[in-house]
């Protein structure tokens, strides 16, 4: 690995909160805390957040319960909310369920994005905007299904005095891999600073199956293409962002992709410029 790539990876690194050392208890005790401030902070003492079927909001989803029961116990009136947010029938129903049943929230509630998904693209269709093709288009529609989630999440909130809970984390920050104003779009972010091998030993700490943290992460926005995998959608695997993250070597491909992507998709984190 030259020294320049060498820098840019540390550089890298710094940017997005990837600390040398892990210690899985410390981490989720100072993650805990983080939300137990803001709260504070803020005086808004409900949190909500869009469970998925995944390990990232399973993770993010037992911090804010833990949160929010250690200020009951210590006397503040606080709650946390989390909601399923399907397009229709979701096709890992079950794992989503099986995540509510290791989180355990205060409440659930359920909102079907379909209807405001659809009704949105056929106003965009009569209106006269044409896609290139049937994927992109479907593309398209998979980032409406993702802002759709946040304004749920957000009149929830909002109903409650609430703030709500985002699941990004360093991996999917590094590759941009998130729907800007979407599901990149929270009041607090949890999980920031972690690799994905890091949210899974959190994961694996908090007591959830080796099924659901090892599951295959996958955004599942798209209809023509269900499930279909991150690491498609990357051209690299987990295992090499995150090596790349702990500053480990990793194929020259391999980081290339990842630097060119960081630099890439530099706009998504970013608040927006002023002139």
């Amino acid at each position: 690995m030259t020294e320049d790539r060498l820098r840019v990876q540390q550089e890298i690194r710094q940017d997005l909160g990837v600390t040398e050392e892990f210690d899985v208890q410390a981490e989720l005790d100072k993650r805990i805390a983080f939300l137990q401030t803001a709260m504070r902070n803020t005086r808004c003492f409900t949190l909500v957040l869009g469970v998925s079927g995944g390990v990232d909001s399973l993770v993010a989803g037992c911090l804010a319960q833990r949160a929010v029961a250690g200020l009951r116990a210590q006397g503040q009136a606080a709650q946390f909310i989390a909601v399923r947010l399907p397009y229709g029938v979701q096709a890992d129903e079950q794992d989503a369920q099986g995540g509510l049943q290791v989180i355990q929230p205060d409440q659930t509630l359920v909102v079907n994005v379909q209807p405001a998904t659809d009704a949105m693209l056929v106003e965009l269709l009569h209106s006269g905007l044409q896609f290139r093709d049937a994927a992109h288009q479907d593309f398209l529609v998979g980032n409406i299904k993702a802002r759709q989630r946040m304004v749920a999440q957000y009149a929830i909130a909002g109903a409650h005095a609430g703030l709500v809970v985002g699941t990004d984390h360093a991996a999917e920050a590094l590759m941009g891999f998130f729907t800007k104003y979407g599901d990149g779009a929270a009041d607090l972010m949890p999980l920031g600073g972690l690799n994905k091998r890091r949210v899974r030993a959190l994961g694996t700490a908090l007591g959830a199956s080796h099924a659901l943290v090892y599951k295959v992460p996958t955004a599942d926005l798209e209809s023509l293409t269900p499930l279909k995998p991150d690491e498609e959608a990357f051209g690299v695997t987990y295992e090499q962002i995150d090596d790349f993250l702990e500053g480990k070597a990793v194929p020259n491909e391999a980081a290339e992709i990842i630097i060119r992507t960081y630099y890439a998709s530099a706009h998504k984190r970013a608040v927006p410029p002023v002139p």
